[in-house]
């Protein structure tokens, strides 16, 4: 019998009742040095579960490949972590997780194949899934409850109901997890409205709702749909992510909390969305594609209780308040604030412009036309294109099918213009001062989209570029994943400003290592590592404007700040800093 099993009002763990009162983190937005930490602060809080996704992307890069399993991705030491503390772990594993995460998680190497229907019971998915869950389970299994480890519950999913209505498909997920040894309860979850639950359930599984007010309104229809059996919002919505260009996004506190004491009241368990929101480091984050593409910021903070620096917020204390009437808190004090790095300047006196060296970088791929980032073998990041211009004069350069997401275009070395998917921009009116120039499209993948059709739409050049009408053919093609920049020659830069895209180096001295933020100012849009771990995209668009800096990263003595900017600066240091800056509310 499975350790968590349901009766006619509720849930029974090993036989007695319980309630589950969850918290979103993903081990995958934390740096794994923290996992502890913030297991204890959930704890303290009064939650005696937490949840997570499990992002097949990174855990499966190669189709051919071993599993990941180590560092950000170590998720069997989460799990063994999360035990010792006394937490019981809702795993979410797909294969489909959303999550504002590049591409929902389904791998580019999948996704890329456009034959293929996506979250359906075609073969051709279903058989990659099987294979992912081949290899990710026998090493799970060991932290199941079944085995005396912490995970109780599995999903089957995520919302599907707002995506299809393939019973055959659902029905093959969860009976892949029970014929690979999963004997943990099942759950699905989807918006709680009548046609989404009706859709995205599958007998055996229990079915369970997302929402973030409307509290009776949201129950009753779950209710609705369950009949009788434990109520359980699964996603309950106590902030939100930002876009790049929007404002970022609040909500009240006391709001939240009024609503988590309705749901509490009502008898029903919850999880809470986020916890803990963490960090999309490195090219991790998604995108939204409603009318326009509208990609996610660095930050997932999400205003949870828990702030991406791991400081408790007013949520923290609030719900902690609304726990306690409820349930058994812990009686120990609510965790203080973490410790900062003092104010740090850091002088980027070395650099490296990115255009002459970019052989140092990768090989070209010489084809007729531009190939997609996709069809170079890159999940993420940037592409390089560089061809010439058999004619001169003033004319359109015209980009058929546009742009995936962000091309920067520059006529012998020139900077001629960007072209961004978001606005659906095709052309680009340029002079081409000589025949025979050189025209070079540096274009960047801003992150998969994660919900919706638009899951695995190509990146790049996505079709021939013309120029006053004549197709220009002969392109070097240069993938440019940037995971290993240890062939960069840089040279001293001076104090010089910048107008071309470039790598810039500095080095900074640390004492003691703690928590920090970037701060930029000066600069325009890149990316950023320190000691070579990528904390992200940085961009003056906002809303965010300072990168969190986990203190792990750091080191004590000399540590290495290395910038990615793409269209130059005036400025020649940047700033660790002990205050984050998300950027101004949303009114």
């Amino acid at each position: 019998m499975p350790a968590l099993t349901t009766t006619a009002d509720g849930f029974l763990l090993h036989g007695e009742p319980f309630r589950i009162i969850s918290g979103a983190m993903h081990y995958f937005r934390v740096h794994p040095d923290l996992w502890a930490d913030r297991l204890r602060k959930a704890r303290l809080m009064g939650l005696n579960t937490v949840e997570t996704y499990v992002p097949w992307n990174l855990h499966q890069p190669d189709p051919d490949g071993p599993l990941v399993l180590d560092g950000l991705l170590d998720l069997p030491r989460y799990l063994r972590l999360a035990g010792e503390e006394g937490l019981r772990v809702l795993l979410r594993p797909g294969p489909f997780i959303c999550a504002e995460w590049d591409g929902g998680g389904l791998p580019a190497w999948l996704t890329s194949d456009r034959d293929i229907r996506l979250r359906t019971s075609d073969p051709r998915f279903t058989a990659a899934v099987d294979r992912y869950l081949d290899l990710l389970l026998p090493p799970l299994l060991p932290h199941f409850a079944a085995s005396g480890g912490p995970v109780v519950a599995v999903q089957v999913e995520n919302e599907y109901g707002a995506y299809g209505d393939d019973t055959a498909y659902l029905k093959h997920l969860a009976d892949g997890l029970r014929s690979r040894g999963v004997e943990e309860l099942l759950f699905t979850c989807d918006q709680a409205n009548a046609e989404h639950l009706a859709a995205g359930s599958v007998p055996g599984a229990l079915a369970t709702g997302t929402f973030g007010s409307r509290v009776e309104q949201s129950l009753e229809r779950l209710r609705a749909h369950v009949g009788e059996g434990p109520l359980m919002c699964a996603e309950f919505w106590v902030g939100w992510f930002d876009h790049w260009g929007e404002p970022h996004h609040t909500r009240d506190g006391a709001d939240a909390a009024a609503d988590l004491d309705r749901l509490l009241a009502a008898g029903a368990s919850v999880n809470i969305y986020m916890f803990h929101g963490g960090t999309n480091f490195g090219l991790t984050n998604g995108a939204n594609h409603d009318h326009a593409y509208a990609p996610v910021v660095t930050s997932y903070d999400y205003d949870a209780p828990l702030t991406e620096w791991g400081d408790p917020g007013p949520k923290y204390h609030a719900f902690r308040e609304v726990i306690a009437r409820h349930a058994e808190v812990p009686d120990e004090p609510a965790p203080a604030p973490g410790a900062r790095l003092p104010r740090t300047e850091v002088e980027l006196d070395r650099a490296a412009p990115l255009l002459p060296h970019i052989g140092a970088l990768s090989e070209p791929v010489r084809a007729a036309d531009p190939l997609t980032i996709g069809e170079l073998g890159q999940p993420a990041g940037h592409a390089l294109y560089r061809t010439t211009v058999p004619a001169s004069g003033a004319g359109l350069l015209h980009f058929a099918g546009g742009v995936g997401d962000r091309a920067q275009v520059f006529v012998d070395g020139a900077p001629a213009g960007v072209l961004e998917r978001e606005r659906h921009e095709e052309t680009l009116p340029v002079r081409i001062p000589r025949p025979g120039a050189t025209l070079e499209v540096l274009v960047e993948n801003m992150g998969g989209v994660n919900y919706g059709p638009r899951i695995g739409d190509p990146k790049g050049l996505l079709g021939p570029v013309s120029f006053h009408g004549t197709v220009l053919r002969g392109w070097d093609c240069h993938p440019l994943p940037l995971d290993d920049l240890a062939g960069v020659p840089f040279t001293p830069s001076g104090a010089r400003a910048s107008a071309e895209p470039a790598l810039h180096r500095g080095t900074f001295e640390v004492a003691t290592p703690a928590d920090a933020f970037l701060s930029l100012p000066g600069w325009a849009k890149g990316q950023a590592w320190i000691n070579g771990f990528h904390l992200g995209r940085y961009w003056n668009r906002g809303p965010q404007r300072a990168l969190y800096v986990p203190g792990p990263v750091l080191r004590p003595g000399r540590n290495e700040l290395v910038l990615l900017e793409l269209h130059g600066t005036t400025a020649a240091r940047a700033l660790l800093t002990d205050t984050p800056d998300l950027g101004p509310a949303k009114a």
